[in-house]
C-alpha cells in the first residue's frame, strides 16, 4: 500500500493572499483541518485550523464588529501558513509516511510529484488505510496466534488454512516481546472456533477468536 492509494487527491487549496476569514470558512464548512497553500499549482505552504485561529481576533475581543471585520479582511493566510512543510511523494510506502507523521508530530503530509501538488495525506486517511488493510468492512472472523520467530511458521499455519479451504483476507504481525509475535489473521469464514482448535494442535497458542 502506497501514499497514492490512501491520499485525498486534488485537495482544496488556497493562495497566500486568501483572507483568514475565508480560509476559516472553508475548513469549517468542509470539515477539514488542513489547507495547502499553492501558487500556480506549486505548494508553497500549509495552514491548519489551529494556525488560522491563532491569528484571528479572540471572541473575547473588545473591538467593534466593524473593527473585527476590517482586521479579518486584511489578515491573510500568509500570516498563518507553515512555510516549507514536510511533503511526500505518491509512491512512498504508507508505513514510511506514517513514521514521518509520528516522528515530526504532524497531522498531514502534502503529496507532491515534481513541483505539483497532487494530494494530501491526513490522519483520517491513515485510519482509513488501517481499516482497509485489516479488511474490517468485509465479513469474516479474526484470529490472533502467538508464534516464535522461526523459519516456517507462516508456511505451517497457511498450509492448514489451505487444507481447510479457508481464505486469508489480511495478515498483520506485532512483536509482543523479543522473539515472540502475534499474527492477526482476518479469515473468510464466519466462525473460526473449530479452526482455532486445529491451529492449537499444531502447537501454537491462539490468543483470541472473534
Amino acid at each position: 500500500m502506497f501514499v497514492r492509494d490512501c491520499m485525498t487527491a486534488n485537495p482544496i487549496t488556497i493562495t497566500r493572499d486568501t483572507p483568514i476569514f475565508q480560509a476559516l470558512e472553508i475548513v469549517q464548512n468542509r470539515k477539514i483541518r488542513h489547507l495547502p497553500v499553492v501558487r500556480d499549482g506549486k505548494l508553497i505552504g500549509l495552514v491548519t485550523e489551529r494556525g488560522l485561529l491563532k491569528v484571528s481576533p479572540s471572541p473575547a475581543s473588545t473591538l467593534s464588529v466593524y473593527e473585527l471585520n476590517y482586521i479579518l479582511a486584511k489578515v491573510t493566510v500568509a500570516e498563518a501558513m507553515i512555510k516549507d512543510p514536510i511533503t511526500v511523494g505518491p509512491n512512498l510506502p504508507i508505513e514510511e509516511a506514517a513514521l514521518l507523521m509520528r516522528e515530526h508530530k504532524v497531522g498531514c503530509l502534502p503529496v507532491v510529484e515534481g513541483n505539483k501538488l497532487v494530494g494530501i495525506l491526513t490522519q483520517t486517511d491513515m485510519v482509513e488505510a488501517l481499516v482497509n488493510l485489516f479488511g474490517l468492512r468485509k465479513a469474516g472472523s479474526r484470529v490472533v496466534i502467538e508464534v516464535s520467530d522461526r523459519v516456517g511458521v507462516l508456511n505451517e499455519i497457511t498450509a492448514l488454512f489451505k487444507e481447510k479451504n479457508v481464505s486469508i483476507r489480511s495478515l498483520a504481525t506485532f512483536e509482543r516481546e523479543p522473539g515472540i509475535y502475534h499474527l492477526t489473521f482476518r479469515l473468510g469464514i464466519a466462525d473460526a472456533r473449530e479452526l482455532s482448535a486445529e491451529i492449537e494442535k499444531l502447537g501454537y497458542r491462539v490468543i483470541s477468536v472473534s
